[in-house]
């Protein structure tokens, strides 16, 4: 249950938004308590059929609305257009949560001022509310705000804090981009059924429903992702021969490790 005593602010409602705005509604905050920036007014009925206060400019809102939390799910290329407009809402009572991918909380608080402000990194999972996202605060976020936030991340999945933000680029590279690597193994796993005689069709049945049948084990049960293997692993066989290949001179290791360390390297590179 969400308790929340002020209004919202969710700047943008496109897919990580509305998975967003979904959360929320389903874990009780009243759509009362929204306020929605989102230009694309195609969208605006449904989220007023829930209760959601729309426009398409934060110009729009009345001159005395005062929310308790700023929440920036734009695109990061749009940010310094937008984020200006938004310098009105700076205050004792605001607080503002960044989920734009490489804008730091230095270029958040250069143009905002003094202003508290978290950064996080979700991830498209919050779509299904089995999400995983990571958050950091400047000094001016208190412990009331800390809650606020993990409250509302926490709707769409698991949360974590950390407070060296210098992590988020090894976060953003193992969760936020993490599940385009899943996706990409049953593309692959697919394609080496194929290879194998099956057709494109049940080679790829068989990919997908193998990947969300592991992982819906490995999320209900207690063992570690090791032990999972082990229990699957049956000594001299066909597991055992596959897993020779990819754990041979650590080569699945070594390729997810060279992955994840171009996406931290290119997070850092957004970030500037």
């Amino acid at each position: 249950m969400i308790d929340m005593t002020g209004e919202l602010l969710l700047v943008g409602c496109g897919r990580m938004g509305g998975a967003l705005l979904d959360g929320w509604l389903a874990h009780g905050l009243s759509g009362a308590k929204v306020g929605i920036v989102e230009p694309n007014t195609a969208s605006h009925a449904s989220f007023e059929e829930r209760g959601c206060r729309c426009v398409t400019g934060v110009e729009d809102l009345p001159e005395g609305f005062r929310p308790s939390l700023v929440l920036i799910a734009v695109k990061p290329q749009m940010m310094d257009a937008l984020l200006p407009d938004y310098r009105r809402f700076v205050g004792r009572e605001t607080t503002f949560l960044s989920i734009a991918a490489g804008r730091t909380i230095a270029s958040l608080e250069d143009v905002l001022g003094a202003a508290a402000v978290v950064r996080a990194m979700p991830n498209t999972p919050a779509a299904v509310a089995r999400g995983m996202t990571v958050l950091v605060a400047n000094a001016a976020v208190d412990v009331r705000a800390r809650d606020l936030c993990t409250d509302l991340l926490a709707a769409v999945g698991e949360t974590a804090w950390i407070e060296d933000e210098a992590l988020l680029d090894a976060v953003t590279a193992v969760s936020g981009s993490g599940p385009a690597y899943v996706f990409h193994l049953v593309e692959c796993l697919a394609a080496a059924g194929r290879a194998a005689g099956l057709s494109q069709d049940l080679a790829m049945r068989l990919a997908r429903s193998t990947v969300e049948g592991a992982g819906e084990l490995l999320h209900r049960s207690d063992d570690s992702a090791e032990q999972l293997r082990i229990n699957v692993t049956s000594p001299a066989g066909t597991t055992e021969a596959a897993l020779r290949v990819l754990m041979g001179d650590a080569a699945l290791e070594d390729l997810m490790t060279r992955a994840v360390e171009a996406a931290a390297r290119r997070a850092r590179e957004l970030a500037g």
